[in-house]
């Protein structure tokens, strides 16, 4: 790592020379006779100055390109009338028009108009300057693409894109897995801050928001600590609501939306309304989902019905230099886990509410450097029951709360931006700070609590090398501290950990023209260990096993590079990504083949070791003929825990070798399509882990679009048309001995006023 960060200061300091030695001092340089032009290139919008913008004079080769301030000359021109070409990516062409006299110097500033090219595609989470240059591979989900996804949970609707899949303990819990890695090595934010919850912690955890809620999603797949500290290892995942209104119209303005799923007799409804004024809106909103067991081709599958309800009021300001807002939202879910199948009398019952005050505030500021500043917070308090219900011979039911979470949590993010200075573009500085008290009770308390205390600094800078190539770089450094809270089953525990860590990444992104983008980054994550990793001792009811904690663990170390290749035309478009990720101190959760005499559960211990994952992902659409478009998709990951004098052991839980198709043909006022995944058998186990064989998948999907008081879009999907019966290799049940969802048909509608 040392030879990693030598190379960034001496990268740098080449650049600076070689900067400083091309574009000296203009006034300097200006001839004195002769006809010649200078001037300034600046963001007809931001009014910054652009380093890098091709210059031409029309009609013949006299060129050159902006310096890193944004300045240009050009000397000994012709006289007479002449027109300047400014051209640069991200930015509409632009003409104008001057007059060369002899023997004078004269000025012309250009100004350029940003386009949709670059912005639209732009992933907030991946930059806080929201450049639009990518370093890794990431994906957005915003308006009907978001819609047509529509499920009961997040894990549900991401499964199948490239390189993410689907770790299932029921619907409910249903939670995403980037590229072989899942639970606290995948961060979901709640608009940019962490969301206070415990799904990160175990399989039969759930994720505390609807995803009707959500109006934007946000992937970045590979890691990102170096924005959001521990827990990024394999990369984010933010979930984006309006609940501070950011853009309205005047008036009244909101949505209503319905949603109906056959294969769990699932209902659910969504409804926001907003009223905005010039400068200030405020907004709520309403959400319920309710669903019975789930439906498989073998039948009903107990213990996996839920319901929940999601309500928030937000208020928003957008005034000349301060924009932003606050909202209060209050999340309440009960889910039954699949735990005692066999057991039709019994059954575990996860019950939680989380609180959430949330802010988001930026303002200009009017310093020498740093011209912007934002200010995010979210504060939550969570609560969640683990419930053992049994019904007795007499009728009455039983009820025991066996485990009990209570956590106060705070996540807060100030960033700075500054202006381009020297080789520097607009990049940030930030400071972030997260902490949390969480305490456990009941009976089958298997692990004591946490307090937590993370605080953080950090910086993102980008390099302009020249109009085609730019350079990122950053640094964070994270210290924690983590203190074991006792309770009744710990009662004299008092542990406590320091860690000091730092992340760091190095990425590079090309583009020769407006069709193609390559980009790669070199990065050092980490993750600090969860406390159930370190202390946890007991029966885990809603997982159904008995864990055992190593209060000797080490935080997990990654190095990893990422690269892709993005081409897109007309009518194609293909992206190709690479990452490997080689891991020290990589925490495997994994069984030892005893079973507790007590409970019964199958022992699993958390043990330690070097660790690589690797693969990539290709996925490509293709317009084959006015509305008729094609996609297909492939993914792959494999993963080693490498055993000094062993034979290497494949790691537990890793998706297998997938491909999918799909055909569509949209006729403006709706669309019609179809869907085909492959799922390929994975026999690259773990030690004591199940194989699971290979599947396919086939579905059907059509929509309708009407515009008649407002927008209303119809949305009907079937999925596993065939009813096909198969079994999940990251399914949680019962070792994966249960199959999936067979057979759904899923309609949803909205309208938008």
């Amino acid at each position: 790592m040392k030879n990693f960060f030598t190379s960034c200061i001496f990268l740098m300091c080449l650049t600076a020379i070689s900067t400083f030695s091309l574009f000296a001092n203009p006034e300097e340089q200006r001839p004195p006779t002769d006809a010649n032009i200078f001037g300034h290139i600046i963001d007809a919008e931001t009014g910054e100055h652009l380093p890098f913008v091709n210059l031409i004079i029309k009609g013949t080769r006299i060129g050159t390109i902006t310096d890193a301030t944004g300045h240009y000359i050009l000397t000994n021109l012709p006289p007479g009338t002449h027109t300047l070409i400014a051209q640069s990516m991200g930015y509409a062409r632009s003409e104008v028009e001057f007059e060369a006299i002899k023997d004078q110097t004269i000025e012309v500033d250009i100004k350029l108009v940003p386009t949709g090219i670059i912005l639209e595609e732009i992933v907030l989470t991946s930059s806080p300057t929201a450049s639009g240059f990518r370093y890794q591979p990431d994906n957005v989900f915003t308006g009907e693409k978001l819609q047509r996804r529509s499920e009961s949970s997040f894990g549900e609707m991401l499964n199948g894109q490239p390189g993410v899949a689907m770790r299932s303990f029921g619907s409910a819990p249903a939670r995403p897995v980037i590229r072989g890695m899942d639970g606290d090595r995948i961060l979901v934010l709640e608009n940019g801050e962490r969301m206070g919850d415990i799904s990160e912690t175990s399989a039969d955890h759930a994720i505390s928001m609807d995803p009707l809620v959500a109006s934007r999603l946000e992937v970045v797949r590979g890691p990102a600590s170096l924005l959001y500290g521990s827990s990024a290892l394999g990369g984010v995942i933010n979930l984006m609501t309006t609940d501070i209104p950011d853009q309205w119209d005047p008036g009244i303005t909101g949505v209503l939306s319905g949603q109906g799923a056959t294969m769990n007799n699932m209902g659910a409804g969504f409804g926001r309304i907003t009223y905005g004024d010039n400068n200030w809106a405020t907004t709520a909103r309403f959400a319920m989902r309710q669903s019975g067991n789930i439906t498989t081709p073998e039948g009903e599958l107990p213990g996996t019905s839920g319901r929940n309800y999601d309500g928030a009021v937000g208020w928003g300001i957008n005034g000349n230099n301060l924009n932003g807002g606050l909202s209060l939202s209050l999340m309440n879910q009960v889910f039954e886990i699949p735990e005692n199948i066999d057991n039709p009398d019994e059954s575990v019952e996860i019950r939680a509410q989380r609180y959430s005050f949330q802010g988001r505030f930026g303002r200009d500021l009017t310093g020498r450097l740093f011209d912007q500043a934002q200010l995010r917070f979210n504060a939550t308090h969570f609560f969640q029951q683990e419930a053992e219900i049994e019904i007795l011979e007499d009728g009455s039911i039983d009820e025991d709360i066996d485990l009990e979470y209570n956590q106060y949590a705070l996540s807060s993010t100030l960033t700075l931006q500054h202006k381009p200075v020297g080789i520097l573009a607009r990049g940030a500085v930030g400071f972030s700070f997260m902490g949390q008290a969480l305490n456990i009770r009941g009976d089958e308390a298997y692990t004591p609590g946490e307090s937590r205390i993370a605080l953080a600094v950090f910086t993102f800078q980008e390099v302009p090398l020249s109009s085609q190539l730019r350079m990122q770089f950053g640094l964070r450094l994270d210290f924690q501290n983590s203190t074991a809270l006792s309770n009744p089953v710990f009662p004299n525990i008092d542990l406590s950990r320091n860690t000091f860590n730092y992340s760091g990444s190095l990425g590079l992104n090309i583009r020769p023209n407006q069709a193609l983008e390559i980009g790669g980054q070199f990065a050092r994550s980490h993750r600090n260990p969860l406390i159930e990793e370190l202390f946890a001792n007991g029966a885990h009811l809603g997982a159904g096993v008995y864990e055992r904690g190593n209060p000797n663990l080490k935080d997990e170390i990654g190095h990893g590079g990422d690269i892709f290749a993005r081409l897109k035309l007309d009518f194609a478009e293909v992206e190709v990504a690479l990452f490997v990720n080689d891991f020290s101190n990589y925490i495997v959760f994994q069984p030892i083949g005893e079973i507790d005499p007590v409970s019964q559960y199958q022992i699993f211990e958390y043990v330690q070791g070097h660790a690589r994952l690797h693969g990539g992902e290709i996925s490509a659409a293709m317009q084959i003929t006015g509305g008729l478009t094609w996609q297909t998709g492939i993914d792959m990951v494999r993963g080693t825990r490498i055993i000094d004098d062993l034979p290497n052991e494949h790691l537990p839980f890793i998706p297998p070798f997938r491909f999918s198709n799909q055909l569509e043909y949209d006729f403006e006022t709706g669309w019609i399509g179809t869907s085909f995944q492959a799922v390929a058998r994975q026999n690259r186990v773990a030690p004591e882990e199940d194989i699971t064989d290979g599947y396919s998948l086939l579905g059907f999907q059509a929509g309708y679009r009407l515009n008649y008081n407002g927008r209303h879009v119809i949305i009907a999907r079937v999925e596993n048309a065939l009813d096909t019966k198969y079994r999940d290799h990251l399914s949680r049940i019962e070792d994966r001995n249960f199959v999936m969802p067979g057979r759904n048909i899923n309609l949803t509608y909205r309208w938008f006023f």
